[in-house]
C-alpha cells in the first residue's frame, strides 16, 4: 500500500489560522468528491473555526484517564478501521496520556501515512525541537511539546500561515482567539509585538531552508548546473595569500548590503593534494578562523583546475556573487597566460565576479613557495620545451662552433636539459637529453651532419653528458615527488583539521561531517549505511534489501555497490559515495572521514541510550535518597514512640495522671509525625511513577484551609487569613490540597519563629492564586529552584529536622491538579509561595 503524503500548516503563533486553514482545505477536497473526515480538530471554543466544522464528517474521540481526570484524545485505531482519503489531525506536537498508542501525536500520525491515508496537519514554530531554547529565549516560556525537526521536513508539503502581529493582536483584542479575561494577559507577555516580530521571523526562516533543500534536490536531480537567484549567494575564493583577509570582509559587506544574503568560502586543494594556488597553511588557518567569526561557512574542495573547481562549487551552491582578488602575478606571467581572475570571469555565466584589488597586486607569489611538484601542465610544458627551446638553443650555436669547444656546447646544452627537468620532471629531461645527444653528435661532432663520432674523447664526453642529463634530471624528480608528498600531507592535515572541526561543532556531528566530506571531494552525495540485522551473502553489497540508510547528504545511495566510490567500514557500515570516481589516493582521506563517520554514529546512538536511562537513574537515584529518609528520619519519632510506650506498660503505676497524660501525649505525637512521613514519602513515590490518584472538585479555599490549620494543631495561632467568601470556587483534590497548605504553611512557621504568617488569596485571568507569607530570612533568588529539589534544604543534605521533602511533593501535588507552586521575595524581607489552581468550571443551569 502507498504511504498517504502529509500537508502541515505551520504557523508562528497560536491563532494565526491554521486549523482553520486545514478546515478549509478539506472542505475544498471534499467539494471535489474526496473521502475528507477530521480526525481530531481542537477548535478552543472559537466561533469561525467550530463553524468551519459544520457539513465534515467527524471521527468520535476516545476517553482517556489520567491522574483521576478524563480526557479526550484522537482515535487512531478508529481513524484507521474507517480507511477514509484525507484525514484532518490537528496539533502535531500533541503529547498523548500514558496508555495511549504511541507518545506523540505526531507518531498517530505516521502510522495513518502508513496506512496509506493522507493527513492535513497542524503545527507552531514554537514546537520544533531545534527551535525549543531559542523560543525560550525570546518568550520566557518553555515549550513543554516538541516534536523532531524531520517529521515537517519530511511533510510533501509545508505552507505558512502567516500574520502580522499587529493583526493577531488585534484578531485577540475582538476575542477570536482567547475568552476576554486571558486576553490582557497574553497581550502583555507571550503575544508582545517583539515576541510575535521574532517567531515570524523564525518560522519565514525555518520554511525558507526546507524550500532551499527542495530546490537544491530538485536541481541536483534534473543536473540543472545553470545558477537561479532566488536567494543571494557570496562565494570567497581564497588562494591562501595574506589577502584573504581582505577578501572576506568585502565580501561579507557585500552579502550584508544584500540582505543578509549567505556567505561561502573556498580554498581549491589540487587533485595531488597540494594547494593549487600555492597557498599558505597558516594563511588559511586563520582565515577560515575569520569566516566562522562573520557567520560564514570555511569549504575546502580538491580541484586541479582551479578556475573549473571554483565554478563547480559557486554552481553547485548556487551562489549568485563571487569574490576573487586581483592577481598577485607579475606582469610578464600575465602575458604568458590569462590567470584565475580573467578566466572565471570569463566562464561564470550569470554569476557576478568581483575582482577585489589589494597591496599584493603585481607583487608575485613571494613566500607561498610555490606547489614544488609536477602537474600534468608542467610535464607537457617540459616536453613543449624538449621539442622547441632545445632545438632553438642549438642552432643558434651552429654558427659559432668552430668557435667553441664540444665542452662547451655540451655544458650549454646541459644546462638546459637541467631547466627542463625542473619544469617537466624526468621524461622531458629524458628526451631532452637523449635529444640533445643526437643534434650535438649531428651538428658538432666529426663527421658532421651524420650520427657518428670519429674520436673517442668525443664519444666519452657525449656518454658522459647523456649520463649526467639523465641523472640530473632523476635527482629533480625524486625531489619533486618528495615535495608533492610533504605537501600533500600538509593538506591532507589541513583537511581532516577541517574534518575534526566539523565533527567537534554541534550535537550532532554526523550530518556536518558528511556535509564536509561532499563540499571537499565535489560529490553529487554521501550515504553512510548499516547493514539489516541477519542479511549477509555474497552480493550483499549490490542488494537494497541487506541494507538502511543511517544519514545522507544528497540523494540516498541504496547500496554500497551502486555509488562510484564504496568504503566499507568494518562488517555492518559502508560509505557510498556517488558524484565521481575518487583516485586511490585520495582514499585515504575518506577513510578517515568514514571512520569519524563510524564514531560519530557510535556518539549518536550513546547519546541516545543516555537519555533513555537518564529517567531510569533519576528513579533509582530517586529510590536510594527514599530508602536513606527512610532509615533516618523514621527512626526518631519511632524511637520516641517506643519509649513512650514502653515506658507505660514497664511502670505504669510509677507515674502520675499528668506524666501518663504526658507521655501519651508524646507517643501520640511522634506517631502523627511518623504518619505525615510515610505519607510524604508513599505520595512522592507515586508522583515519580505517575500513579498518584487526582480527583478534582469545586471547592473554596476558605473551607480548604481551615481543615490544614487544624492540622497544625497550636502553631497554626500564629497564622492570619485573609481569604474573602466571595472568591471563586478551584478545581482541586481537597486532600491533597489540604496537605499542600499544610507542607507550605507548615514551612513558613519553622523558619520564621515569632513572625507572624499571613494567607491570602485573589482570584485574576480564570486562576486563583492563595499566598503564603513570612517574614524571615528569605531564601536568595538563585536558590528559588533549588528549594524544590527532593532531599534538600537551601542546597545541603542535613536531614536532622525533616526528609525535605514538603515543598518537592506540595509543587508536584499542585502540577497533578492543573496548578502551579513559584516562590517570590515577601517586601521587607521574607518568602511568599504562591499556588496558583484553575477556577472551577460552573455548572449551567437551565
Amino acid at each position: 500500500m502507498a504511504r498517504g503524503k502529509l500537508r502541515i500548516y505551520l504557523g508562528a503563533a497560536p491563532g494565526v489560522g491554521k486549523t482553520y486553514a486545514a478546515l478549509a482545505e478539506a472542505h475544498r477536497r471534499a467539494a471535489r468528491g474526496t473521502d475528507v473526515v477530521v480526525g481530531f480538530v481542537e477548535t478552543h471554543r472559537r466561533p469561525a473555526t467550530e463553524a468551519r466544522l459544520v457539513g465534515l464528517e467527524v471521527m468520535p474521540r476516545r476517553t482517556a484517564e489520567y491522574r483521576g481526570r478524563r480526557f479526550e484524545e484522537f482515535d487512531v485505531d478508529a481513524l484507521i478501521h474507517r480507511r477514509p482519503s484525507v484525514a484532518v489531525i490537528d496539533e502535531l506536537a500533541h503529547t498523548n496520556p500514558p496508555g495511549s498508542r504511541n507518545g506523540k501525536r505526531w507518531q498517530d500520525v505516521e502510522d495513518v501515512l502508513e496506512a496509506g491515508i493522507d493527513v492535513i496537519s497542524t503545527v507552531n514554530i514554537q514546537h520544533l525541537e531545534s527551535l525549543n531554547d531559542v523560543v525560550a529565549d525570546i518568550t520566557g516560556v518553555t515549550q513543554a511539546e516538541t516534536l523532531p525537526d524531520e517529521v515537517v521536513r519530511r511533510a510533501d508539503q509545508v505552507e505558512l500561515t502567516d500574520m502580522t502581529p499587529e493583526a493577531l493582536r488585534r484578531r485577540m483584542v475582538h476575542g477570536n482567539v482567547y475568552p476576554p479575561e486571558k486576553v490582557d494577559a497574553a497581550l502583555a507577555n507571550y503575544f508582545r509585538v517583539g515576541n510575535l516580530t521574532a517567531l515570524r521571523e523564525l518560522a519565514l526562516l525555518w520554511l525558507a531552508d526546507k524550500v532551499e533543500a527542495q530546490l537544491t534536490k530538485y536541481r541536483r536531480d534534473r543536473d540543472i548546473d545553470a545558477t537561479w537567484a532566488a536567494r543571494e549567494r557570496v562565494v570567497v575564493a581564497l588562494s591562501g595569500g595574506a589577502e584573504g583577509d581582505t577578501l572576506i570582509r568585502r565580501a561579507t559587506r557585500i552579502a550584508a548590503r544584500s540582505g543578509g544574503a549567505d556567505l561561502q568560502v573556498v580554498h581549491i586543494a589540487g587533485g595531488d593534494g597540494l594547494s593549487a594556488t600555492g597557498g599558505d597553511t597558516h594563511n588559511l588557518a586563520r582565515q577560515r578562523a575569520l569566516t566562522e567569526s562573520v557567520g560564514g561557512t570555511y569549504h575546502q574542495v580538491i580541484g586541479d583546475d582551479v578556475p573549473e573547481a571554483l565554478l563547480d562549487f559557486a554552481r553547485g551552491v548556487n551562489a549568485t556573487q563571487l569574490v576573487l582578488g586581483a592577481s598577485r602575478r607579475g606582469r610578464l606571467a600575465r602575458s604568458l597566460s590569462p590567470g584565475v581572475g580573467v578566466t572565471v570571469s570569463a566562464r561564470s555565466g550569470s554569476i557576478d565576479v568581483h575582482l577585489v584589488p589589494h597591496e599584493k597586486v603585481a607583487v608575485g607569489r613571494r613566500g607561498t613557495g610555490g606547489r614544488g611538484a609536477l602537474s600534468r601542465h608542467r610535464r607537457i610544458a617540459g616536453f613543449v620545451l624538449t621539442v622547441t627551446a632545445l632545438p632553438a638553443l642549438i642552432l643558434s650555436l651552429v654558427p659559432w662552433r668552430d668557435d667553441l669547444s664540444l665542452t662547451s656546447v655540451m655544458l650549454t646544452v646541459l644546462a638546459a636539459v637541467m631547466a627542463i627537468a625542473l619544469t617537466g620532471g624526468i621524461w622531458p629531461a629524458v628526451a631532452a637529453a637523449v635529444g640533445g645527444f643526437a643534434m650535438v653528435n649531428f651538428f658538432f661532432t666529426e663527421p658532421r651532419h651524420h650520427l657518428a663520432v670519429s674520436q673517442q674523447e668525443q664519444l666519452l664526453a657525449l656518454l658522459v653528458f647523456i649520463v649526467v642529463a639523465i641523472a640530473g634530471a632523476t635527482v629533480v624528480h625524486i625531489s619533486a615527488d618528495r615535495a608533492r608528498q610533504a605537501a600533500r600531507a600538509t593538506t591532507e592535515a589541513q583537511i581532516l583539521a577541517n574534518l575534526a572541526g566539523s565533527v567537534l561543532r554541534g550535537d550532532d556531528p554526523l550530518p556536518a561531517l558528511l556535509q564536509q566530506l561532499t563540499d571537499t571531494f565535489r560529490l553529487t552525495s554521501v550515504t553512510l549505511l548499516e547493514r539489516r540485522p541477519g542479511h549477509d551473502g555474497p552480493d550483499s553489497r549490490n542488494d537494497s534489501r541487506c541494507w538502511q540508510v543511517v544519514a545522507a547528504i544528497g540523494p540516498p545511495a541504496s547500496t554500497p555497490g551502486a555509488a562510484h566510490t564504496d568504503i566499507p567500514i568494518g562488517e555492518d557500515l559502508a560509505l557510498a559515495l556517488t558524484g565521481r570516481a575518487l583516485e586511490a589516493a585520495d582514499r585515504r582521506i575518506v577513510e578517515a572521514f568514514a571512520l569519524q563517520a563510524a564514531a560519530a554514529l557510535k556518539q549518536r546512538r550513546l547519546a541516545d541510550q543516555a537519555a533513555a536511562i537518564r529517567p531510569l537513574t533519576e528513579a533509582d537515584r530517586m529510590r536510594t535518597a527514599l530508602l536513606a529518609a527512610v532509615s533516618h528520619d523514621l527512626r526518631t519519632p519511632l524511637a520516641s514512640a517506643k519509649a513512650s510506650v514502653a515506658g507505660l506498660r514497664g511502670a505504669s503505676d510509677r507515674f502520675s495522671p499528668a506524666q501518663r497524660a504526658e507521655l501519651l501525649a508524646t507517643a501520640d505525637e511522634s506517631l502523627d509525625r511518623l504518619a505525615r512521613l510515610v505519607a510524604n514519602l508513599l505520595d512522592m513515590s507515586r508522583l515519580q511513577a505517575g500513579a498518584l490518584g487526582v480527583t478534582a472538585v469545586p471547592i473554596g479555599l476558605e473551607d480548604a484551609v481551615p481543615p490544614a490549620l487544624d492540622e497544625l494543631g497550636e502553631a497554626a495561632r500564629h497564622v492570619e487569613v485573609a481569604i474573602t467568601d466571595d472568591l471563586p470556587e478551584v478545581s482541586a483534590d481537597p486532600g491533597l490540597l489540604e496537605r499542600i497548605l499544610v507542607n507550605l504553611i507548615g514551612n513558613a512557621l519553622r523558619y520564621s519563629p515569632g513572625e507572624p504568617v499571613s494567607v491570602t488569596a485573589s482570584a485574576h485571568l480564570g486562576r486563583v492564586e492563595l499566598r503564603v507569607v513570612d517574614h524571615g530570612p528569605g531564601v536568595p533568588d538563585d536558590a528559588h529552584e533549588t528549594m524544590f529539589t527532593p532531599f534538600q534544604r537551601l542546597g545541603d543534605r542535613d536531614n536532622s529536622v525533616g526528609v525535605g521533602l514538603g515543598l518537592a511533593l506540595s509543587r508536584g501535588l499542585a502540577e497533578a491538579m492543573g496548578g502551579t507552586l513559584s516562590p517570590e521575595a515577601t517586601p521587607g524581607g521574607g518568602l511568599t509561595m504562591v499556588l496558583s489552581l484553575p477556577q472551577a468550571e460552573r455548572e449551567e443551569t437551565s
